[in-house]
């Protein structure tokens, strides 16, 4: 399969083009990889949380394990910081605050590349529209009196060419950039909720802590 239709395209758009060209593979780079890692940190799993915080509020002791979801592993280590000794229940409550904010921050990892590309790739494009819209006008001036309208529309047509491209990787991108934002704030919100019960049920029985040691 040959190539030459691709690169006269790519060439009829000019270096903006090329921008652009790049700036939509890092995109599919940057989805691939947000997938598996988010997979990996086991977001689309079930959550446990539910039933060990019923085991908690009976003065169970938490499970073994490390947890398969981020809910998972924060209400874990809520559980854990307040059986700690060493532990008073305000370091408790900061360290449970600590990894809540590393989960978190697992969760939101390639945002800002993806919300700059959603930026950029909309103005690359217009520069590349305005730089072609020049060139156009330029060679409409030089061929005079006798200038063939259809060079002039064929020039325009090239140069739209990058703002529809712009237009065309900032989309997904921004719906990218979007969805692992809900994400993280749907587990943030859960997290919160989770230490929240941990927290209130230790409060409210006093006896929970050595009940579950």
């Amino acid at each position: 399969m040959s190539l030459a239709p691709f690169f006269d395209f790519m060439t009829r758009g000019g270096p903006a083009l090329w921008v652009i060209a790049a700036l939509s593979v890092l995109t599919m780079a940057l989805f691939l990889w947000r997938v598996i890692e988010l997979a990996h940190t086991g977001a689309w799993r079930k959550p446990q949380t539910k039933v060990w915080l019923d085991q908690w509020s009976k003065g169970e002791a938490p499970p073994a394990g490390h947890g398969q979801t981020p809910l998972d592993r924060v209400t874990l280590s809520a559980m854990r910081a307040l059986l700690t000794p060493d532990f008073a229940p305000e370091t408790a409550e900061r360290e449970t605050t600590r990894i809540a904010k590393a989960e978190l921050a697992a969760l939101r990892r390639g945002l800002r590349p993806l919300e700059l590309i959603a930026a950029i790739a909309p103005l690359v494009g217009l520069l590349g529209t305005v730089l072609g819209m020049i060139g156009a006008f330029q060679a409409l001036q030089e061929s005079g009196s006798g200038a063939d309208p259809s060079v002039l529309a064929g020039g325009i047509w090239e140069a739209l060419l990058t703002t529809a491209a712009g237009m065309a990787v900032a989309i997904p991108a921004t719906a990218l950039a979007s969805w692992i934002e809900g994400l993280a704030e749907r587990e943030q919100a859960a997290m919160e909720d989770a230490a929240t019960r941990v927290y209130t049920t230790a409060a409210a029985r006093p006896a929970l802590r050595h009940a579950a040691e």
